[in-house]
């Protein structure tokens, strides 16, 4: 994520599943070709992962090693595509494998895309492409999430909200400033700004707008960022 160097995720999901957690694998077609990433999809299916999120995948220019370069082979719908096309038993070139994985593949959409229409159009496109189920940019301002999902429903698939936890005023700040389609309204900055207890704050925000949300997605995507300790509390404050 953000083009930052971490333990490569199929490893991770692997070890989570080993303690019976089931896991939602990322996959970007930003650093391999798609003979690399098909083999990794392979991979993943003969390790027991099978539920996967395919991603164009951030720039290296964002990221901790800027001079890093991208390949790009495969964008999120050429994932999609490669998913189905192995669950088909085929590779992308036609040729036959041995047997065949059970991916349930998933793909990213942004209810807060200042251009709704093209974002819209781009979702259909994914579930055209073998799309099964959707992960959300950060979702903020439920009344424009509702708008969103009033016609994302109709694409019949399950879409999972995304929620990055706020840490500060100064974090809602930077994610206003540097991440396209999201806005932390003003009243969480404030609320954050003058909280004695930041923590319980950034829980109670994030727990309102899951209680606001509920009955209008499937589901939600906690992104913690190193405060995944808190997620027990946030669920629990917003009775899931």
């Amino acid at each position: 994520a953000g083009s930052i160097m971490s333990m490569a995720p199929i490893a991770v999901s692997h070890l989570l599943q080993d303690q019976g957690i089931d896991t939602i694998l990322q996959i970007t077609g930003r650093d391999r070709n798609k003979i690399a990433l098909q083999s990794e999809l392979l991979a993943a299916s003969a390790l027991g992962v099978t539920n996967i999120l395919c991603m164009s995948g951030d720039p290296p220019g964002a990221g901790d090693h800027p001079d890093a370069k991208a390949v790009g082979d495969l964008d999120a719908l050429g994932l999609l595509r490669a998913a189905r096309c192995l669950n088909m038993g085929k590779d992308l070139a036609g040729a036959e494998i041995k047997g065949s994985p059970t991916f349930f593949p998933g793909a990213v959409a942004n209810p807060g895309a200042l251009d709704m229409d093209t974002e819209l159009k781009r979702m259909e496109g994914k579930v055209k492409a073998g799309a099964a189920f959707f992960q959300t940019q950060a979702v903020y301002e439920t009344s424009k999430f509702e708008q969103f999902m009033s016609v994302a429903r109709q694409f019949g698939v399950p879409v999972l909200a995304g929620l990055i936890i706020l840490k500060s005023a100064k974090m809602a700040h930077n994610l206003n400033a540097n991440l396209p389609g999201v806005t932390v309204p003003d009243e969480f900055i404030t609320l954050l700004d003058d909280s004695e207890d930041r923590s319980a704050t950034s829980v109670e925000i994030i727990a309102k707008i899951i209680r606001d949300i509920q009955g209008m997605c499937n589901g939600v995507h906690i992104m913690a960022i190193g405060w995944e300790s808190k997620i027990p509390q946030i669920l629990a404050a917003a009775g899931v």
